[in-house]
């Protein structure tokens, strides 16, 4: 794949893949340690996420050929979610192509979805998971996700229509999971450079029929919503909804750490949370510190919705005498004595 002089499009997606794994731990092959080569640390190890699609193909082979040149070890992992027939197959084929490009270890993990938060959330679930053993195995530095500026606008999307909030309008973050491990070298590249970058160096590529499904939300985005947004606004959607989670993430997090400086101040000597200063500020600021309270009580972050914290921001913003509220996880939030007090049971 690398004999021919790359295109301009293999460049750019070989270039994301060097920025990205720039920033790991570990010595650089222009940097060699002054020790006997049998003192030295082995390289740090990458993995590569690969469905075999075009997206991870094409981040795949970026990794494989910049991995050498930056004193790292590539690797892959295919994740076989058994949704379709001949899934397994098709694992074992993408692990070959992945072996084919110098990758190693190369390893194909097969899961069980379930069916909590939908069939599209349980799969995500169940493959993170695999991901996250997988990582934790090997001892990996990092996982690099093939996630494209074009998935990035439909995550938005998403999050719009849910009405969640600045922080889902965010999208994907850059670096995320535990101590960094994921991390999404293609978030300013379009879907179609990784595509022709797969075709200029031959590299097979597997069109999964669930992107194309019109029984999840994310494909009919793909395949109705987004052509519908581009036809009635003119070009450039994708890239303003991808600039748009930027300006959120940038947005979020400045509330998160004013939140964080926030709370505090807003609680007692016996760490219960004062009605009356958290009704000072900002609502913005408030909820997120109602929310991480939640949290911390045991609600589970992916079934905490807007309109529990909202539920939970009335006890201090239109106190009548309402009876405590009820949270997932069995968490319970009542005002007493000018109190808030959250917790389980």
């Amino acid at each position: 794949a690398s004999a021919a002089p790359p295109s301009a499009a293999a460049r750019t997606v070989r270039a994301a893949a060097r920025a990205t794994s720039c920033g790991l731990p570990g010595q650089s092959p222009q940097e060699p340690r002054r020790t006997a080569p049998h003192e030295r640390p082995p390289s740090p190890l990458v993995l590569v996420a690969c469905s075999g699609g075009a997206d991870s193909m094409a981040l795949a082979s970026a990794l494989a050929f910049e991995a050498p040149k930056l004193g790292i070890r590539a690797g892959g992992v295919t994740v076989d979610h058994g949704l379709q027939p001949g899934s397994d197959l098709r694992a074992d084929e993408v692990a070959l192509r992945l072996r084919a490009l110098g990758l190693d270890p190369v390893e194909s993990v097969a899961v069980t979805v379930g069916r909590a938060g939908g069939p599209e959330a349980a799969a995500r679930d169940a493959r993170y998971a695999a991901l996250d053993e997988a990582a934790e195995r090997r001892g990996a530095a990092a996982v690099l996700l093939g996630h494209t500026r074009d998935d990035q606008a439909e995550t938005v999307l998403l999050g719009l229509a849910r009405g969640s909030g600045i922080r889902s309008l965010s999208g994907m973050a850059a670096v995320s999971g535990a101590g960094g491990r994921y991390r999404r070298p293609f978030l300013g590249l379009d879907r179609q450079t990784a595509r022709k970058a797969c075709m200029v160096q031959s590299l097979p590529v597997w069109d999964d029929p669930h992107n194309s499904d019109p029984a999840y939300t994310r494909s009919r985005l793909r395949q109705e919503g987004l052509p519908a947004l581009e036809k009635a606004l003119g070009k450039g959607v994708v890239e303003a909804l991808a600039r748009t989670a930027q300006l959120s993430r940038d947005d979020a997090d400045a509330l998160d750490a004013w939140a964080g400086q926030a709370e505090a101040g807003v609680r007692d000597a016996a760490g219960l949370l004062e009605c009356d200063k958290l009704y000072a500020l900002p609502p913005a600021v408030r909820r997120r510190i109602l929310r991480r309270a939640a949290i911390e009580a045991g609600a589970p972050a992916g079934s905490l919705f807007a309109r529990h914290i909202e539920e939970v921001d009335r006890l201090i913003t239109g106190w009548r005498g309402q009876r405590a509220i009820n949270l997932p996880g069995k968490v319970v939030a009542r005002r007493q004595g000018g109190r808030l007090v959250i917790r389980q049971g």
